[in-house]
């Protein structure tokens, strides 16, 4: 079952996933892919962030906040949306809380993926990506029909320049520093659920349990409904 049909019918869901998700059916905003097409597309965004990425640091987040704002505001606020990768500053985070109070659209749930670094090493050794779609394969569990190029256009793939060992090394401890405040931050708002597995098969089916048990409808009376 795909995400958007977890939540059909429900209230609007605005999620934020802290960890390393896999793909979801909803209108998903990943800083990373944004990121990775301003380079390719080689906008003024992209070479700023570009030598950054290549060293494995983190972009400013100036850079980040208007990325993100600008995809933002192209979706309406009865959509379901997801962000993935942002924010990763309480900086990013206190500036997003403004903007999305401001259009009232805060947001309502934020999961964070607990999985063991060795199982996200491994998935990060085997991704491959269409950088103009950012549509994104995985040699294990999602490989393309053909090794190398993109279903829909026959695209060669690429890896990202900073899917390798000792990169990952580099940017998981800056993770884990930058992580335990936006966890903190989020717990103190009650918005925060903890979510642990290896696995999409584990993790999966705990995620749709908790949108359907936090985003169902409410049960209208037989009374009021035949009003």
């Amino acid at each position: 079952m795909r995400m958007s049909h977890m939540v059909e019918g429900y209230a609007a869901l605005r999620l934020l996933l802290i960890g390393s998700p896999d793909n979801f059916d909803v209108n998903t905003i990943s800083s990373g892919d944004l990121l990775r097409r301003n380079i390719a597309q080689d906008t003024d965004i992209g070479k700023r962030a570009a030598k950054e990425m290549k060293n494995g640091a983190f972009v400013s987040d100036e850079v980040m906040v208007q990325l993100i704002d600008a995809e933002l505001s192209k979706i309406g606020p009865e959509q379901n949306w997801l962000l993935d990768g942002f924010p990763r500053t309480m900086i990013q985070a206190k500036t997003l809380d403004k903007t999305l109070d401001e259009v009232n659209q805060s947001l309502n749930l934020v999961i964070h993926l607990d999985v063991p670094e060795d199982v996200i090493l491994q998935r990060i050794m085997d991704r491959w990506i269409h950088v103009p779609s950012g549509r994104v394969y995985n040699m294990t569990y999602n490989p393309p029909k053909h090794a190398g190029f993109d279903d829909v256009t026959g695209e060669p793939l690429e890896r990202r320049p900073d899917d390798n060992p000792e990169t990952f090394k580099i940017r998981l401890q800056k993770h884990h520093e930058l992580t335990e405040p936006l966890l903190d931050y989020y717990r103190n708002r009650n918005i925060l659920v903890s979510l642990a597995g290896n696995t999409s098969d584990e993790i999966y089916p705990q995620i749709r349990d908790l949108l359907q048990a936090r985003f169902r409808p409410e049960e209208v009376p037989a009374a009021e409904a035949q009003i």
